[in-house]
């Protein structure tokens, strides 16, 4: 499997996931918690690795954080930082 990177990071979505998780106020844990419910196994780390920028995030992981946070995936991919 080959590695990608885009401007240094594994993910667009990262930062976004960060800026709606602050603006719901809730936990990189209450996060998962709330992704594990939908369906989608993840723990505390995996979320920070995430928006940091060095785990890769998949489709239906994308399509399930959207959900979650009440945005769009359009809006977690965009590279601007407005919420």
């Amino acid at each position: 499997m080959k590695i990608y990177a885009y401007k240094g990071k594994s993910n667009l979505c990262g930062e976004r996931i960060r800026l709606a998780r602050a603006k719901n106020r809730i936990t990189q844990s209450d996060l998962a918690a709330r992704m594990q419910v939908a369906g989608i196994t993840l723990e505390r780390d995996s979320i920070s690795r995430i928006e940091i920028g060095t785990r890769f995030v998949t489709d239906y992981e994308l399509k399930v954080f959207a959900e979650v946070l009440g945005v769009s995936m359009e809006w977690l991919t965009e590279e601007n930082e407005t919420l």
